[in-house]
């Protein structure tokens, strides 16, 4: 069984948002084993200079990089990555499988993004949209996206 795992800055604190993971998690069970890691985000001053935001970037980087297994297919989510539709997203995860790779590691930076040496180390960089979404609703809308391939993979229905 394919193990998915996602590393994310912050700790989820809206109830609705920990419910709504809670539920995709509990989805996906049939199709995977999951592990959601939650790395300390650091604190930015409220109007923080590039040079503030970057070195959060590393500092924040550093511990996602302490995460990351070494046998993972590694996705970092970031607004300048790749863009694809649900089926070419469930197409790339079942190639991804079929390649041997027992782990796909997401990664999900926080406020200020993911720094240089995530991106680096990632085999691919997602976009789901030209859009900003906040990181914490990013981790929900990403396991929406994840059960949904597995849907398609075995050619189960799924609302459109």
């Amino acid at each position: 069984m394919i193990t998915i795992r996602i590393t994310a800055i912050g700790k989820i604190k809206e109830k609705y948002l920990a419910d709504g993971i809670a539920e995709y998690v509990k989805r996906l069970s049939r199709y995977c084993k999951i592990h959601i890691d939650e790395v300390n985000d650091e604190k930015i001053p409220q109007k923080s200079s590039e040079k503030e935001e970057e070195l959060v970037r590393i500092k924040e980087g550093e511990q996602i990089l302490n995460l990351v297994k070494d046998e993972a297919y590694v996705i970092a989510l970031c607004i300048e990555g790749k863009q694809m539709d649900s089926l070419q997203f469930a197409e790339m995860m079942e190639k991804i499988t079929i390649q041997g790779k027992s782990t796909i590691q997401f990664l999900i930076g926080g406020s200020v993004g993911l720094s240089e040496a995530v991106k680096k180390r990632a085999d691919l960089k997602l976009s789901f949209s030209k859009f900003t979404f906040p990181h914490q609703l990013m981790r929900l809308i990403l396991l929406e996206q994840i059960y949904r391939s597995f849907k398609i993979i075995n050619h189960e229905t799924y609302h459109k």
